[in-house]
């Protein structure tokens, strides 16, 4: 169990964790999520122990094996196979020397390392290094690649399969998906469903989050809040956690009203002015509720096109490749406005030689294209953000392609891509992936494009400008085609799926979830086989363990149910008194109370209040308890 309590944590004087508490149990799948620049890299590296916690503790982490996806690879020689092999680094050391004693003839002394090697299975690791390279979308004959002939986001993939490869009690891992395409993704997410350990992960794909995580951890305002359920039940509970914050806030302002109205009115009338002051003392006491801020930092929108064709654009008896050989044939494409289209396909299948074909940067081999007077085409694609340029600002960036653009209509277009101040105005060297993205893409859309072609742009967008994009997306007049691993999107924007497949473009006649199933038939494996063996070799779990810890959950949940049932009784108590309490100090501020000369009545009154305080005060301390003792048994 992992125990993180009261933890701060800064990056120079930015406060980014602010005593922050949680208890992860063993074998949980969670996922970490919150806008880009909240903190969730930096409480990744607090765990891997490369960033200093500013305060509090954390429980739990000695003696665990701790794997986690690194974000750089150096552009060595080694072979792809033997780099993602030396994830497990025990199996590696053996592997070598037992090289080692064989080359010198010592065979004694191999001996007992066969026995260690067949013990850790490490005669399979070849097999399941090939496993993980299939399934993350490398073509045959990878393994002897070196790593360096591979670009920057087939590295990051290396380096997913070689977290993957090392046996492992808890799995870090930081936007897996940010360089798969769908298929890896599917495969990735199975593999993920199997894994036996303790399961913490940064994603910004909420289908992804949805079919692999059982809890929540949202980092908002320096502040660490855990959801049980998946990204699904994340976004029903933290809308009702909202909607009785802000009942709380108005109910405070209310109260706030009612105490300002009395101390204005008798402050400095002398048979008040005691009641006065304890009012003010109670308005200082009072734990101020913030009202409940949903509001994105993006509002953009794609604008209407000036002119448009009909078609757009159109491909007859097309075959597409490069030089002579040919990838596509026979492709037959008709883009109207109004067009929306999903592309499907496995990894070498022919979507980036369709994309590029479309949008002109790569001749047909045979056929027609066929561009309207009108089609003003906006390309996005992974190589859009190495083209931007670094020493230049995201305002210089848009003024280069509209001169005659005035400068604060340039700023407040970029204001809508969360790009102020001197963001705006400074060079982009220091930008992070997803600012690069969202630059490039607000650059794609101030060309008033009407045909979108965008081969997955939502790679290091977080969860708002995902959210963001697809709302513009839907309300977008021209055409679209897109390639994307994150599904939510692809059923949200698009209306018709093209499967591209055994060298043909054709329409796919069923949903995301047909297709997810039969990406997942396509690899070789048999019941009780994994794609995740190397995890489950690692890591065996028995069926007499899984039974012993089904019985356990049961016994947990036994133990939870009464805890439960205090709780919500208190809360029911609690929500009673404080509705008496409320009820019984509006009778006390009524000035009508006082004037009658009744003062039995204000005695009995507030003799009243003061025995309801004490009251709401003891249930909350006992609420407290509670809540604790079930934090503490909670296995969510």
């Amino acid at each position: 169990m992992i125990i993180l309590r009261d933890i701060s944590l800064r990056r120079g004087t930015r406060l980014l964790l602010d005593k922050a508490n949680v208890t992860i149990q063993p074998g949980q799948s969670l996922a970490l999520i919150g806008a880009n620049g909240s903190g969730k890299s930096s409480l990744f590296a607090m765990l891997l122990g490369e960033l200093g916690a500013d305060g509090g503790d954390i429980e739990g982490m000695n003696n665990l094996r701790l794997a986690h996806m690194a974000q750089e690879v150096e552009a060595t020689d080694l072979p792809a196979g033997e780099y993602v092999l030396r994830g497990d680094a025990e199996l590696a050391r053996l592997r070598q020397e037992l090289a080692r004693h064989e080359a010198q003839g010592d065979y004694a002394a191999a001996a007992p390392l066969h026995n260690a090697l067949e013990a850790i299975d490490g005669y399979s690791a070849e097999r399941r290094v090939q496993r993980l390279l299939q399934g993350l979308g490398f073509a045959e004959g990878a393994w002897e690649r070196p790593v360096s002939d591979f670009s920057g986001g087939w590295r990051i993939r290396l380096n997913l399969a070689r977290a993957l490869m090392a046996p492992s009690d808890l799995l870090l891992l930081d936007e897996p998906t940010n360089h798969l395409d769908l298929d890896a993704t599917l495969w990735l997410q199975q593999w993920l469903q199997r894994y036996p350990g303790t399961l913490l992960m940064i994603s910004h794909d909420r289908d992804f989050i949805d079919a692999t995580c059982e809890r929540i951890l949202h980092i908002e305002h320096s502040t660490l809040n855990a959801y049980k359920g998946n990204y699904s039940d994340f976004e029903e509970q933290r809308a009702e956690r909202l909607a009785n914050q802000q009942a709380s806030y108005e109910k405070q302002q209310a109260r706030v009203a009612q105490i300002e109205d009395f101390v204005r009115r008798f402050r400095y009338k002398a048979t008040k002015a005691r009641q006065a002051q304890s009012r003010l003392k109670e308005l200082e006491r009072m734990q101020k509720v913030a009202p409940a801020h949903v509001d994105s930092v993006f509002s953009f929108s794609f604008p209407a096109p000036d002119k448009s064709s009909d078609p757009l654009l159109r491909l007859d008896e097309a075959i597409l490749g490069y030089g002579d050989t040919p990838i596509l044939s026979g492709v037959e494409m008709i883009l109207r406005p109004g067009s929306r289209y999903g592309l499907l396909g496995k990894n070498g299948a022919g979507k980036s030689t369709l994309l590029k074909s479309l949008v002109g940067e790569l001749p047909l081999l045979a056929g027609q294209r066929q561009s309207g007077e009108h089609c003003r085409i906006g390309y996005f694609h992974q190589q859009t953000l190495e083209a931007l340029d670094l020493e230049a600002s995201a305002a210089l960036h848009i003024q280069r392609l509209s001169p005659q653009a005035r400068e604060q209509e340039v700023l407040n277009y970029l204001g809508g891509f969360n790009f102020r101040g001197d963001t705006a105005t400074s060079p982009i060297r220091p930008f992070s992936g997803g600012e690069k993205a969202r630059l490039a893409l607000a650059l794609v859309v101030w060309q008033k494009p009407n045909l979108l072609v965008l081969d997955e742009p939502t790679n290091h967008l977080d969860l708002d400008m995902r959210n963001a994009m697809e709302v513009a997306l839907q309300a977008y007049e021209g055409a679209l085609i897109l390639v994307s691993h994150d599904r939510h999107m692809l059923r949200n924007t698009c209306d018709e799926l093209l499967l591209v497949n055994a060298g043909q473009v054709s329409e796919y006649g069923d949903d995301l979830k047909a297709y997810e199933r039969w990406v997942l038939s396509s690899y070789d494996n048999t019941p009780g086989q994994s794609d995740n063996a190397v995890a489950a070799d690692s890591s065996a779990d028995t069926a007499g363990n899984k039974r012993e810890k089904r019985q356990q959950a049961a016994a947990a949940r036994a133990q939870l149910r009464p805890l439960q049932q205090r709780i919500r009784k208190l809360e029911t108590e609690m929500t009673r008194t404080e509705t008496a309490l409320a009820e019984l100090r509006g009778q006390l501020a009524d000035p009508a109370l006082y004037e009658s000369g009744d003062t039995q009545q204000v005695a009995r009154l507030t003799r009243e209040e003061g025995e309801l305080q004490q009251s709401l005060e003891n249930l909350e301390a006992e609420w407290l308890e509670q809540q604790e003792t079930l934090e503490s048994l909670n296995s969510a």
